[in-house]
């Protein structure tokens, strides 16, 4: 083996883009529905693997274990554009057919569409995303394993991935409809009822063990077809590994760089120890706002929670002296860089319009907000976020015919330090219960609302108590 040291090359860069991107956020959109942050986790825990294979096993090496080093970036294993276009469409068919078999049986629906109801207290929710993913991506990445272990051809071993992943969203289906069955069965053998939740979990795991056994039964007849599998390459002695001088440099070289990274994880680590007490207490106090802002005044305060417990945002909402559409104010102490469009898009909501506003704050100054306007179908509602970075806000998107991007600017020296201003991201919203306005009305009224309100509020001065500096 002979490496090369175009490996700690791709070691550095790859650190270098990571720190980069704990100052800022950068995602670049293909459409509505598909976009990317940068760097996305894959990519980050590919480059690490690529440059050490690199660094000492040279480019030979790098070759042959191609494979292994691509399974490394399925580290977040479910691309987001997998989930937009393929997981979330067959669930929702699968939810679809089953509500159908329900009320086949003669089961009503709830208003909702989404609850069947075998008694007042006794029934099932059929959600659109019924968590049949996470069998079909285990039987995908099953299949794709397999394929490479038994040597398929690229064209087998795509069909055979392809078919593994629907394989698992039929037996969602299946799963979805012998639960129905389950509930029936439930109403007349009563001590059944209780034993609901882990009868959902021994159904779907006595259907997906009669679906694995399939796709490796599948699996094995394909690898006995000659045709499909590529014939064994020529077995060729590796070169002996040779202690020397280039050797060592490289060895030294790996130890400066894991030391460099275990001192910044470890100043990380101590940084955020040091604020756990802190993020803890902003979990349950409510967020600092002024009382009034030019002629708003402050009507509420609440904050907004993970289910499991930690803070996404504190929120204000603030009505006006002439009586016009209120504005909530959000602020995030901890969640970091963030765009909402992934939160609204993960929950199948798409923005009418989505684009850059610039808004002069107290002051005079303006800053750059990244806004979107929403038709909830009760609500009509405009929001526009930004990230605050140190004393310094801004969030920008550049648009193009088919892909573009939205990112912020991080301040020059937080660039070069080890213990940077965290970003703080910025929510306003303002809304309509009027559904019946042409969404530009709709939108051009909201904005103007949020002008207003803007320019009387000092965001380097609201973020102020929870920056760390």
């Amino acid at each position: 083996m002979q490496g090369t040291w175009w490996g700690l090359v791709v070691l550095v860069v790859t650190a270098i883009v990571v720190h980069l991107s704990t100052q800022a956020v950068l995602i670049f959109t293909f459409s509505p529905k598909w976009f990317v942050g940068i760097p996305p986790y894959s990519l980050v825990a590919f480059g690490y693997v690529s440059g050490a294979v690199l660094l000492f096993g040279g480019t030979r090496l790098y070759r042959a274990a191609l494979f292994p080093i691509i399974l490394i970036s399925f580290v977040d294993p479910i691309p987001h554009i997998f989930n937009v276009f393929v997981d979330l469409p067959l669930q929702r068919a699968s939810a679809h057919v089953a509500r159908a078999f329900a009320i086949a049986l003669g089961q009503k629906l709830t208003p909702d569409q989404m609850r069947l109801m075998f008694t007042p207290k006794f029934g099932m929710f059929i959600a659109p995303g019924c968590n049949g993913i996470r069998g079909a991506s285990t039987m995908g990445f099953i299949a794709l394993i397999a394929g490479y272990l038994y040597r398929f051809r690229w064209r087998a071993h795509a069909l055979v991935v392809v078919g593994a992943v629907l394989l698992g969203y039929v037996f969602n289906f299946a799963r979805l409809c012998t639960l129905v069955l389950y509930y029936l069965v439930a109403l007349r053998v009563t001590w059944l009822q209780t034993r609901a939740t882990m009868g959902d979990y021994i159904i779907g795991g006595c259907l997906f063990l009669v679906a694995t056994v399939l796709l490796f039964y599948a699996i094995q007849r394909l690898g006995e077809e000659p045709g499909q599998v590529k014939p064994d390459d020529e077995m060729v002695a590796p070169s002996p590994l040779k202690p020397g001088p280039a050797l060592f440099l490289r060895l030294i070289a790996m130890v400066i760089f894991v030391a460099v990274g275990v001192v910044g994880v470890a100043r990380a680590y101590a940084n955020g120890r040091a604020h756990v007490a802190e993020e803890k207490a902003d979990a349950t106090a409510m967020g600092q706002f002024p009382q009034h802002v030019g002629s708003y005044t402050l009507v509420r305060l609440w904050n907004e929670n993970y289910y499991t417990g930690p803070l996404i945002y504190h929120w204000a909402e603030y009505a006006p002296a002439d009586g016009g559409a209120h504005i909530s104010l959000g602020i995030s102490p901890v969640l970091g860089a963030h765009d909402t469009l992934i939160c609204h898009t993960a929950r199948g909501e798409e923005p009418l319009w989505a684009g850059q506003i610039a808004i002069p704050m107290a002051g005079g100054v303006l800053v750059d907000f990244s806004g979107s306007f929403f038709n909830s179908g009760a609500t009509q509602y405009l929001e526009v976020n930004t990230i605050c970075n140190g004393a310094s806000c801004g969030e920008y998107s550049r648009d193009h015919s088919h892909f573009g991007f939205v990112y912020s600017k991080p301040e020059p020296q937080s660039i070069f330090t080890q213990d940077p201003a965290r970003p703080i991201p910025i929510l306003i919203r303002a809304e309509t219960i009027d559904t019946t306005l042409p969404a530009d009305v709709a939108r051009t009224q909201l904005t103007a609302d949020i002008r207003t309100f803007l320019a009387s509020v000092d965001l380097k001065g609201m973020t102020q108590p929870y920056r760390h500096e």
